[in-house]
């Protein structure tokens, strides 16, 4: 599942391996007479050469009063902290909770990833932290920074102006969300991850081409289909549910004078249960921003 998009690197993988562009990802907006709520699909990670800016964006944003990203308390020490109370399970070793199959295909994936330590490093890990750091340990390879993070620029932007910033969820929150799954779905989590780290570059290519595009279409059926398929539990945990608490949180603030600007990680704004859909079910329309 792509779900560190949603915990905090969201596309994150697909950014290993793009060229120099100009990105004009998504980008919605819901109004009535007295509020307006902009709707933004982020990544968490960036390469320093990717310009994502645009007139219509930036319309938004000096139209906006307020930022909502996902989180806002995630620095290093509360993350770690964080972490270590919920990822670390020193009595049941990794390797305990697979079978001899699930065992190959994780010293297969810590060898594709160049993960330091290889599986051993794991070991100590809950399944949900190991594919977390199955996903992320090319990226700490290639250097980059989560704090070239879409969200993190648009919060240091808005901040610059002024303005404030707030959390759509707390760290814990998301940390909980992977830590409080049963061991089953953690470990369905986890075998995704194996698939990921296989299916290499090509597909990663696939994705940041779709959300630089805007093309929702592809990033849904990229970032959603097999983990709807595969694990509809973990998919209505993890998705389903988040969106229809943000569509409320949304469908409240068009109650209250303003403009708002919303970015989230760009999956929660694509496919059948996205965000727009879950308003559509409150009785609030969104439109696309046209480039």
């Amino acid at each position: 599942m792509k779900l560190f998009q949603h915990i905090g690197a969201a596309l994150v993988l697909s950014l290993l391996l793009v060229a120099t562009a100009t990105a004009t990802p998504g980008l919605w907006v819901a109004k009535n007479d007295h509020a307006t709520v902009y709707l933004f699909g982020t990544v968490h990670l960036l390469p320093t050469d990717t310009n994502w800016s645009s007139p219509q964006l930036d319309q938004a944003l000096a139209e906006s009063q307020r930022l909502s990203i996902e989180i806002v308390d995630d620095d290093a020490a509360s993350m770690q902290a964080l972490v270590m109370q919920h990822g670390v399970d020193l009595s049941h070793p990794l390797s305990s909770k697979l079978d001899d199959s699930d065992q190959r295909s994780l010293e297969q994936a810590a060898e594709t990833a160049k993960l330091p330590g290889g599986a051993e490093a794991l070991q100590p890990m809950r399944p949900w932290l190991a594919a977390l750091t199955l996903t992320m340990a090319p990226l700490i390879q290639a250097g980059l920074d989560p704090n070239l993070g879409v969200d993190k620029l648009l919060k240091a932007r808005m901040q610059k102006d002024g303005k404030a910033v707030d959390g759509l969820e707390t760290a814990e929150q998301q940390i909980r969300m992977l830590a409080d799954l049963p061991e089953a779905m953690q470990l369905d989590f986890l075998r995704q991850s194996f698939k990921e780290v296989a299916e290499g570059p090509a597909k990663l290519r696939e994705l940041i081409d779709a959300w630089r595009d805007g093309d929702t279409a592809t990033i849904a059926r990229i970032e959603d289909e097999d983990i709807r398929k595969e694990s509809p539990l973990l998919y209505q945990r993890l998705i389903v549910e988040r969106n229809r608490a943000w569509a409320k949180l949304i469908a409240e603030r068009l109650q209250q004078p303003g403009v708002s600007f919303i970015a989230v990680g760009a999956g929660h704004l694509t496919g059948p249960d996205s965000v727009q859909v879950q308003l559509s079910k409150l009785g609030v329309e969104t439109s696309a921003v046209k480039n």
